[in-house]
């Protein structure tokens, strides 16, 4: 399994980016697909998870809620992550993240860098 990320770059405070992952060598059923992040001194945090399967569900931490949309198309094995009103503390390296049978897969990583 391959996730090749893209879209991350440097955007000042208000602005906005879309992160793209697409995921190769899919062979079982995604059970989930989402995005974290990870900050210069602190854990990778979940930015933002959508299930897959009738009554998927989609979860976002409290700090991206009404700023950040995760779309993802099983058919094609790609998830997206729309950031909008972007702020400072949003700068971190964004991991893209794939659960295929309880295994969790993640791609390179891109970095997200919001300043004026």
């Amino acid at each position: 399994v391959q996730l090749v990320e893209s879209g991350g770059g440097l955007v000042q405070p208000g602005g906005s980016l879309r992160l793209s992952c697409a995921a190769s060598g899919i062979i079982f059923p995604i059970q989930s697909m989402g995005w974290y992040r990870q900050a210069p001194g602190k854990q990778r945090e979940l930015v933002a998870t959508t299930t897959t399967g009738r009554g998927g569900t989609i979860n976002y931490i409290d700090s991206v809620k009404g700023r950040f949309t995760i779309s993802g198309d099983n058919a094609k094995n790609t998830v997206s992550l729309q950031m909008n009103s972007l702020k400072p503390e949003d700068t971190a390296v964004y991991y893209c993240n794939v659960n295929l049978v309880g295994i969790d897969y993640w791609g390179q990583g891109t970095q997200v860098t919001v300043s004026s």
